[in-house]
């Protein structure tokens, strides 16, 4: 998709958010409700002696019922239609020539780690942060957009050999 018009559509999509639920996007949240509800099920005695999922739980009514985890819902297969229908999605992992496909899975689950353990830090997301925080005109939205995108520029050198 054009970048200009992938934009526009995605500051539509915000709008929309905006509009519905009166909240921005995000997404750590449906990742946090998730978590969440999955110890709640596993582990119920660990979730009411631990003061973090007893907080949650007492403030939020059924953590899979939150409206982040539908929208992260509908990215997922909201993507999984966009690749199916412009012929896509492909069962391949995308790499440089010199790295396995072991070696690249690792780093890819390396990264989404980190920066879950980061967008826990920083009280959310790119989306969250970012997005949504600079569609406000909020300066700490700015701030997080900058470091976002300076940390990766900063690290891109060191990971370049996974693509190239």
């Amino acid at each position: 998709m054009n970048p200009y018009l992938g934009g526009v559509l995605l500051g539509l999509v915000l709008i929309v958010a905006f509009w519905v639920s009166g909240r921005g996007l995000g997404a750590s949240g449906a990742i946090k409700s998730v978590i969440v509800a999955g110890v709640d099920t596993v582990a119920p005695g660990h979730t009411q002696s631990a003061v973090f999922y007893k907080d949650y739980l007492d403030t939020h009514e059924g953590p899979l019922k939150d409206w982040l985890v539908f929208q992260m819902l509908g990215v997922i297969v909201g993507g999984f239609l966009s690749g199916a229908i412009a012929g896509r999605l492909k069962w391949k992992v995308e790499k440089g020539p010199s790295v396995t496909n072991k070696i690249r899975l690792v780093f890819a689950a390396l990264g989404g780690l980190f920066f879950g353990f980061g967008s826990q830090l920083g009280r959310g997301c790119t989306s969250g942060s970012a997005l949504t925080g600079m569609a406000v005109l909020s300066l700490s939205g700015f701030l997080s957009m900058a470091a976002i995108f300076g940390t990766a520029f900063g690290l891109a050198y060191f990971a370049r050999k996974l693509w190239i």
